[in-house]
């Protein structure tokens, strides 16, 4: 179906229309801008249900008699599936068309959304969580391959500034909404409605994207590369699933065997994929050529691992160093995730102007931030209020909101058009990854120091050290960064991308 919102990619580069974006000038059609709504609700809905389900745990357990291992594995389940279907997803949007795979994915996830909320046992719940998981791989890589190959100057900017301000808006909407829709017990339907949100809206976003997003493929790759599939998910899994569980089983030796099994496997992957590399590979490895994406790439591993370290542990220092309840311990997050929306609504007007600079800028406004808050709590108090931390959370939010839409807009910048789901994938799988190493990292700095206990001044004093460490990820963040371009493409550089 053609869209006036968006162009098809073929061999040649389009001519520029009245419906292209293709001047760093020109005004975004009514069309492009329901096509970026879509795809940032596809988006918000993958990040909604990563943590929605964090407040309804009580509820859930109480009412599908879940044990630990269950609950752990409602959220483990999902991220584990997420992060090896990711590489996968992106290039089968390149194949099959970008379009039709977000959209597939999309119903996949509505899917397992209404499986989620039909649920009879825990592990029928398990079972359609790891569906979910599967399907959002599917779904969320179409997003920024589709940014990339869709829009151009000051409109590609201002696209990912947006998609900058849903991850910083769905931080705080997860886990509130999970609990306003689980005490709210609409229907007498108690923790469903947590997942059951996602049809309606899943059924509008297949609706009003099979409208107005209009397909785009990849000219060259016309297979799938299955032995590159199977080995990407086997490395992936044995990576992952030992940095994220390894702690709460006290690192066994296993844990560490599946780790060192699952870094063979990816050589082994890389091997062939070099050896594909003129027969459709799964992964293009010319891509990492080049500064800009190799770079990129390290830097959305660091804001990965930073997000794996340090929320956790701060919920763990707001509740038990300082005997904050939930509530007030879910505000401290409202207060850095309004931060992170003005930074991320600052980063969208700027459209792009300041290149690396406003990033860069980020990290330092973060940096600064977390050293102030360091000094602040580093004398061990245990009255400390949240007004009276309220500055520094707010500008770490801010410092935080510049960074994710201007890195994704910079890291992508130069893929050809061709490749666009497969460097989408690669892009989301190094925040995955970054997240499972900064979970592994909480049990050596926080949970070491702590040993699991309630103590106050343990939690404290063990958050304290983890501020080092998240300072120095947005240290080397920052230098990362600088393999990002200093100056905006020009739209001439940005439609011969599209050509290569």
């Amino acid at each position: 179906m053609n869209s006036p919102a968006l162009d098809n990619e073929s061999e040649h580069t389009p001519e520029p229309s009245a419906h292209t974006p293709s001047a760093a000038s020109s005004k975004m059609t009514t069309a492009a801008k329901i096509a970026l709504a879509v795809l940032l609700t596809g988006e918000l809905m993958n990040i909604l249900d990563d943590s929605v389900v964090l407040t309804a745990i009580p509820t859930l357990q109480r009412s599908l008699g879940a044990g630990p291992a269950a609950v752990q594995w409602l959220t483990a389940g999902y991220a584990l599936t997420f992060a090896l279907g990711l590489i996968t997803g992106g290039r089968l949007g390149d194949i099959y068309g970008r379009r039709k795979i977000f959209l597939l994915g999309t119903a996949g996830f509505t899917l397992a959304s209404l499986l989620c909320g039909s649920a009879a046992d825990p592990g029928m719940l398990i079972a359609a969580r790891v569906l979910q998981g599967g399907a959002a791989a599917v779904m969320i890589p179409q997003v920024l391959a589709t940014f990339h190959v869709t829009f151009d100057g000051e409109n590609r900017s201002r696209a990912f500034g947006l998609f900058g301000a849903v991850l910083a808006m769905a931080n705080v909407l997860g886990p509130v909404l999970g609990g306003v829709l689980t005490e709210a017990d609409l229907f007498g339907l108690s923790w469903r409605p947590i997942f059951l949100i996602n049809v309606p809206i899943g059924l509008a976003v297949i609706i009003l994207g099979r409208k107005f997003i209009t397909e785009s493929t990849a000219a060259k790759a016309d297979r799938l590369d299955l032995a590159g599939v199977l080995l990407s998910a086997i490395a992936m899994v044995l990576i992952v699933f030992p940095l994220t569980e390894g702690h709460a089983h006290g690192w066994p030796l296993w844990s560490f065997a599946m780790f060192v099994g699952g870094l063979l496997m990816l050589g082994v992957f890389l091997r062939h994929q070099q050896r594909r590399k003129d027969d459709a590979p799964l992964v293009v490895l010319s891509l990492f050529k080049g500064k800009q994406f190799s770079g990129g790439l390290s830097a959305q591993l660091m804001v990965g691992l930073l997000c794996g370290l340090f929320f956790m542990t701060w919920t763990l220092y707001l509740q038990r160093g300082l005997g904050m309840s939930p509530l007030m311990a879910a505000m401290a997050f409202v207060l850095l995730s309004l931060g992170e929306l003005a930074g991320a609504m600052t980063a969208t007007k700027t459209a792009g102007r300041f290149a690396r600079r406003l990033p860069q800028t980020g990290a330092l406004i973060a940096l600064a931030a977390m050293m102030a808050y360091g000094l602040q709590i580093s004398g061990g108090r245990s009255d400390l209020t949240l007004l009276a931390m309220a500055v520094p959370v707010l500008l770490l939010g801010f410092g935080l909101g510049l960074i994710g839409g201007p890195i994704a807009d910079l890291t992508l910048a130069k893929v050809p058009h061709g490749s666009a789901g497969s460097a989408s994938g690669l892009f989301n799988t190094a925040l995955q990854l970054g997240a499972a190493f900064g979970v592994a990292l909480t049990g050596l700095v926080f949970f070491a120091a702590t040993g699991g206990s309630p103590d106050g001044a343990l939690n404290r004093d063990a958050f304290t050290g983890v501020l080092w460490w998240v300072g120095g990820t947005l240290a080397v963040l920052w230098a990362l960064m600088f393999f990002l371009p200093k100056h905006p493409n020009s739209p001439a550089e940005q439609a011969s991308a599209g050509g290569r």
